[in-house]
């Protein structure tokens, strides 16, 4: 069985210290940080889907902020923003293609019976656990209502 996800951070920011690598180290306690703090909140002990959500959710912040400092031509934090993304994505699982996506919604709709859009959130219960991380979930959303309409 391979190692956490937390355990693989904790790896990452060991060697991002032996290493010397100032910007990945702070980027990876950021992630440990944002679990830790998730850790303390609830008194529990993060499984890796958790920690997959918290990843996941960090990622979306920063392709936000990128996108915000591009706007303002801030190009210097924007390109900060891209490397904490690329990071990030390297203790991500492996992204589901349009195809993989399609066949979980495909069999998400057979489980549920799923026939409208009221049956949205049954779908997308079934998809979420399987897609975190892995894709965005805003993404699914759209391609999970134009199947339903």
């Amino acid at each position: 069985m391979s190692d956490s996800l937390k355990t693989q951070l904790s790896n990452g920011m060991k060697d991002a210290m032996r290493a010397k690598d100032k910007n990945r180290l702070e980027t990876i306690r950021l992630m440990l940080s944002a679990i830790k703090q998730q850790e303390v909140d609830q008194r529990i002990d993060l499984d890796d889907t958790a920690v997959l959500a918290i990843l996941d959710k960090q990622l979306k912040q920063r392709r936000d902020s990128m996108t915000q400092f591009t706007e303002a031509g801030r190009d210097d934090l924007a390109k900060q923003e891209g490397y904490e993304i690329d990071i990030i994505q390297e203790y991500l699982p492996s992204p589901l293609s349009d195809d993989e996506i399609n066949q979980l919604i495909t069999t998400a709709l057979k489980q549920s019976g799923a026939e409208s859009m009221r049956d949205m959130g049954k779908v997308m219960a079934i998809i979420k656990p399987q897609a975190q991380g892995r894709a965005d979930m805003g993404k699914i959303s759209g391609m999970i209502k134009s199947h339903l309409s």
